[in-house]
């Protein structure tokens, strides 16, 4: 979501990054220390990675004991396993979160690639923003890994994967079926069931989860969530095939973010409302094929899927400019999803050194129709701003080369090339018509060691994200049909470069350090508010990153890191070089205990700086300090309790916040004011887990 052109492009924040290798899934190795080449290994219940494995300082794995132990507040946090990313709510909590992460407000999504078992979960040309990454349908407990990459460095990664990118992995079967029943304040209930048959080599996985809850807000949220799994898998690692099918349902009534001004005149309440009638509704279908096999030497993997997709959202961030009907919208979202992807890696000795060879190719095609946004009162349409069919088709295709040149040398050298072509049929014809464009994108890694334990990786290379197709053949601005509007790139480049370090200094101890910096051609956003598109400026990020993981006994992982970040507009404008929301500073701490008398439990600290607000940085946010604990005890081997406490300290922060200009009723002319949405007050949950 973007307020007003002052706010500009999605703003940055800071953020932590724990080096991490890239593993397969599943077969442990064995690695033994001052080895010049170590094998690959999946290390249970620890983010380490392989030395010698890896193509970056900045890629990994967590597996799912790690998750089993963490207490979140929201599906969406899951993914704050991945260093350095955050993830926070300025609305109600069907709707997809806001994640920040390198440099990045990334409002819904826009430079954050995610996968839920190969299948995209970003939504291009959205109705409520370009890259909506609606995380929401995951169900945590049936999660196998979750596999994460930061930079531009990856042929394999491309759309919306500027800042990073993140791969979910369902498990193929669980030990045991279980049923999970809980329930916590603010009428919290949530109930699942999952089994798992298993013939020979063939396994079953089904699920549903059932959630309800109406947060502390004063205008109960309703928000009422159903998922649904069944994935079936046959065969080995080396070959074999799935089928998977996925379902999710929700709707809500939403709080969203409130004036600074309300709250502090007493008018209003912290978790107050302005318009009780916002809200909005959502489901997301998916059927997929998945085959792996042998071919040539290599191994050949192919997936093809179906989404249906829909969102109808009603929102209300500025109230009574319109004192009759008010200021509330509604952004409609309805499209139907085909692609595939193909993807093939060849091992080869070329002149007495280890080569591997990736190649693939994917294609997506999304049918929206329509993408909408009308003015609303009470979410009675009032009128139609712009309604559009669009069609968007991608074709990619990459190249990889990794060559061992030494014992203590490895580079990764790699090509990605993209094209993109849109469709746009506007009620006003004027803003319709068609665009394409290519872009490739080179990619270089070094990797040098290692050396007692430590390496060092040079890595540079190019991204992009695509823009909203609206906006690359609109003309005039649909909120008045008249004023001229500006055409948008279909792609913009993002260039991005990092020097990374990591070693293994004791058993058990991981340290790593790295710089980064990222540049974007241009941030160019459709306003899914407004139904315009903005060029904003050129900008430049970079950061420094410190990590630190530490196993000193089985029962017991500590976790650390912490990120310092800079983002400004890279060129000169009296308005100011601040990139809004960029937040320079953030930090974790985390503990994970199990130990074998039965009790279990995870602390986990997080800390969001303040940041710059708008460009001239007169105004600025304060920083969020927040402790989730969690406590379990397994009664029998069958039977285990567990509670949460989230906000432990009850801290007064926010999840999130804005400066733009709003009018409440009264007032005579719009004003300058922050906006916010708090987070929420210490809350306790229970669940009580069987497995059978």
């Amino acid at each position: 979501m973007s307020i007003n052109p002052r706010m500009g492009p999605p703003a940055a924040a800071a953020l932590l990054f724990l080096p991490l290798s890239a593993l397969a899934a599943g077969v442990p190795g064995k690695v033994e220390e001052g080895d010049a080449q170590l094998s690959e290994v999946t290390i249970i219940g620890t983010r380490a990675p392989a030395l010698s494995s890896a193509d970056s300082a900045s890629v990994g794995t967590v597996l799912a004991e790690q998750l089993e132990n963490r207490p979140v507040l929201r599906t969406g946090e899951v993914l704050e396993v991945v260093p350095g990313l955050i993830v926070t709510q300025h609305s109600g909590d069907g709707k997809a979160n806001q994640f920040f992460l390198r440099g990045f407000n990334l409002d819904h999504g826009t430079d954050f690639a995610s996968r839920v078992d190969g299948l995209p979960v970003n939504m291009p040309t959205h109705g409520h923003g370009q890259g909506y990454s609606d995380i929401n349908f995951l169900i945590p407990e049936l999660v196998d890994r979750i596999e994460y990459k930061k930079g531009t460095y990856y042929a394999d990664e491309g759309n919306f994967s500027a800042a990073g990118a993140v791969d979910v992995t369902y498990a193929r079967r669980l030990d045991r079926s279980l049923l999970a029943i809980s329930a916590g304040e603010n009428s919290f209930r949530r109930t699942l069931l999952a089994v798992s048959p298993q013939w020979g080599d063939s396994d079953l996985l089904a699920a549903i989860d059932y959630q309800h809850n109406d947060g502390p807000w004063q205008l109960e949220e309703g928000f009422r969530r159903v998922n649904a799994l069944m994935k079936f898998t046959h065969g080995d690692r080396a070959n074999g095939f799935g089928l998977s099918a996925m379902g999710f349902d929700g709707r809500w009534k939403s709080t969203d973010q409130i004036p600074l001004r309300a709250v502090q005149s007493g008018a209003l309440s912290r978790f107050g409302n302005i318009d009780p009638t916002d809200g909005g509704e959502t489901h997301r279908y998916s059927l997929s094929a998945d085959w792996w096999g042998s071919a040539g030497g290599g191994q050949l993997r192919a997936l093809a899927y179906a989404i249906d997709y829909r969102l109808d959202l009603f929102s209300n961030f500025t109230y009574f400019t319109d004192p009759v009907n008010g200021d509330q919208f509604e952004q409609f979202d309805d499209r139907r999803i085909g692609g595939g992807s193909m993807s093939y890696k060849l091992p080869m000795k070329l002149g007495g050194m280890d080569n591997e060879i990736a190649a693939g190719a994917e294609l997506r095609h999304d049918d929206i129709s329509p993408v909408g946004l009308y003015r609303t009162h009470e979410r009675q349409r009032t009128a139609t701003v712009r309604q559009d069919r669009v069609t968007q088709t991608s074709y990619s295709a990459y190249i990889s080369a990794g060559t061992a040149w030494s014992a203590k040398f490895r580079t990764t050298v790699g090509l990605r090339a993209d094209h993109f072509s849109f469709d746009v049929h506007s009620n006003l014809p004027v803003n319709s018509g068609k665009a394409a464009e290519s872009i490739v994108s080179p990619k270089l890694t070094m990797s040098f060691g290692p050396w007692a334990g430590t390496e060092l990786f040079l890595n540079a290379g190019d991204g992009f994200h695509s823009n909203d197709a609206r906006g690359t053949t609109i003309t005039v601005d649909p909120t008045d049909g008249v004023t001229p509007a500006q055409l948008v790139d279909p792609l913009v480049k993002a260039r991005g470069a990092e020097v990374g370090v990591r070693t293994r200094p004791a058993p058990g101890l991981q340290l790593a350090a790295s710089l980064w910096t990222l540049g974007l051609d241009s941030e160019l956003l459709f306003v899914g508010d407004g139904g315009t598109t903005e060029a904003s400026r050129k900008s430049r990020r970079s950061g420094l990153e410190l990590s630190a993981y530490y196993r000193p006994r089985d029962w017991l992982i500590l976790d650390a890191d912490l990120a310092l970040s800079r983002a400004r507009f890279d060129d000169s404008d009296p308005a100011g070089n601040r990139i809004p929301n960029a937040v320079d500073r953030v930090a974790s701490l985390g503990m994970v205990v199990n130990v074998p008398s039965g009790w279990s439990g995870g602390l986990r600290m997080r800390y969001l700086g303040p940041a710059a607000l708008i460009e001239d940085n007169s105004v600025r946010s304060s920083s969020t300090t927040l402790l989730n604990a969690q406590l379990g005890y397994q009664f029998t081997p069958g039977l285990k309790g567990v509670v949460e406490v989230l906000n432990v300290l009850d801290e007064r922060a926010n999840d999130i916040t804005y400066f733009y200009e709003s009018q409440l009723r009264g007032e005579p002319a719009p004003v300058g004011d922050i906006h916010f949405h708090p987070v929420e007050p210490r809350t306790m949950r229970a669940t009580l887990t069987m497995r059978f």
